[in-house]
């Protein structure tokens, strides 16, 4: 039914490449001369014999997969990394739980944000590394399977971005390599020049390091229980806005972009995007500049600054937006559910889905007046069809499900209503902060009962792979021939 030799070699390469990847954060250690480097190397041995011995071992298959095979892999893979880069965290001094660092890792490969652990500013440098470093992965992971992935499996509209068209899987391989090449070496030129910023501008190398894979991949994990309150700088706060907003525009475009080729402004959702930032900042400067302290031009960062990584699902705060009225802390839920554009390294619906769904009501409502015009719209140059309008209202009605449920199992905690909420709207954006007290910009989710944690985890992990990319395989059709 399942060719099991491409599954075994691509579980290979990831086993391999969460190997290769300890070496960072084992270097890290002996660099700043602790002995937590040995607790990475029996994993990094242990991964890179098995997933050594797959690779290998199947090394001369022909990589051709089903739609079935590839719903499986992007699954499994996922979850394959999440207990592989879980296990730092129990191995290594901190000797979290089993389900705290289940929590932990999935949030940090979903670059959700949310996370379990105190006192960061005292952690060992390599743990601090290892979770940036997680999200850094990531943010590639996710920009790569919607380019390649999702479109394939025509996953809630994401058709829209197919790069060859209508044509068979088979016949653009080559071509998603070379894209994805592309795409590899474009995301780390931009966390390189990201580090420099951040550098010169005041960091530390090291959290300029770990700061710049958080940023470009719109995660959020930090180094320092503050935030970027810690770092108390114009400049540093100026850099992040706008590299959170690159982290939220589509890769694949950016990269394609030259000075002399203003196609990123002529992308639907590219605009979309800043009228929503340009007219959310506004709004809640005109409500919130009252709480917060200093001159106009201060404000405006403050407010720029966590708008702005709460769409793009960052989760970095630099101030407790709490404090700022209910007015903004209404606005700011809504804000988690919008998320940047596809293609982009951030979670939540994706602006093109709520162009499309628009589109879809503009369209309906004439057809009200005109029964028998024949009425068709277009996004970026491409007609919708009716199969995309389809797909994306079916991706709305399971997402709200989705939100819906997890709050609800979340409440049978005994968890405010605020608290389930917000941590639901959070977690299935890939957004970190919530609202409340608990889990708002100063607390964390340390306090949350396991069950809560493993609601949230899965919650986090359907969120991150759009939901549909998961259920379809709960299917009994499935698993049939």
């Amino acid at each position: 039914m399942f060719n099991i030799k491409p599954i075994a070699l691509v579980g290979g390469t990831v086993i391999c490449a969460v190997g290769f990847l300890l070496f960072i954060p084992l270097i890290t250690e002996i660099i700043y001369q602790t002995e937590s480097w040995q607790s990475y190397a029996v994993p990094i041995l242990l991964y890179l014999i098995v997933g050594g011995s797959l690779v290998i071992i199947n090394r001369n298959i022909e990589l051709k997969i089903s739609i079935k095979e590839a719903f499986l892999i992007t699954v499994l893979s996922w979850i394959l990394l999440s207990i592989l880069c879980a296990i730092p965290f129990i191995y290594t001094q901190l000797k979290l739980s089993v389900i705290d660092a289940i929590f932990e890792s999935m949030s940090g490969i979903t670059t959700t944000g949310a996370t379990i652990l105190n006192n960061l500013d005292n952690l060992p440098k390599g743990i601090l590394i290892w979770r940036a470093l997680l999200q850094w992965l990531g943010g590639i992971g996710i920009v790569v399977i919607a380019l390649v992935i999702l479109p394939f499996l025509r996953i809630g509209g994401m058709q829209l971005f197919h790069l060859e068209g209508d044509d068979p899987y088979d016949k653009f391989l080559p071509k998603i390599s070379s894209v994805i090449t592309k795409i590899i070496l474009f995301y780390s030129g931009l966390t390189t020049i990201l580090v420099v910023l951040y550098f010169i501008n005041g960091m530390t190398l090291f959290d300029a390091v770990a700061h710049s894979f958080t940023t470009i991949s719109t995660g959020g994990f930090s180094t320092h229980n503050d935030s970027f309150a810690y770092f108390q700088s114009n400049s540093i706060i100026n850099i992040a806005i706008v590299f959170m907003i690159i982290g939220s525009i589509p890769f694949l475009l950016l990269a394609q972009t030259t000075l002399t080729n203003n196609a990123l402004f002529k992308d639907n959702q590219v605009r979309v995007l800043i009228f929503i930032l340009v007219i959310a900042i506004a709004l809640i400067y005109l409500f919130a500049r009252p709480y917060i302290e200093g001159s106009t031009l201060n404000q405006l960062s403050t407010i720029s600054f966590n708008t702005i990584s709460i769409i793009s699902g960052t989760g970095y705060v630099s101030s407790n937006f709490e404090e700022w009225g209910n007015y903004a802390s209404v606005l700011f839920l809504i804000l988690m559910f919008i998320g940047g554009c596809a293609g982009s390294t951030t979670g939540g619906l994706k602006i093109f889905r709520f162009q499309i769904l628009f589109k879809y009501i503009h369209l309906h409502l004439k057809k009200m007046l005109q029964p028998h015009v024949v009425l068709s719209a277009q996004f970026n140059g491409k007609k919708v069809t009716e199969s995309t309008y389809e797909s994306v209202m079916t991706f709305f009605f399971v997402y709200i499900i989705t939100f819906a449920s997890s709050a609800l199992l979340l409440s049978f905690s005994g968890l405010d209503f605020l608290t389930c909420i917000s941590a639901a709207a959070s977690a299935i954006s890939n957004v970190g902060p919530g609202l409340g007290e608990i889990i708002g910009p100063e607390g964390n989710y340390s306090s949350l009962t396991n069950y809560s944690k493993l609601v949230l985890v899965l919650t986090m992990f359907l969120g991150r792979l759009e939901m549909l990319t998961i259920l379809i395989i709960f299917l009994p059709s499935f698993w049939k021939n």
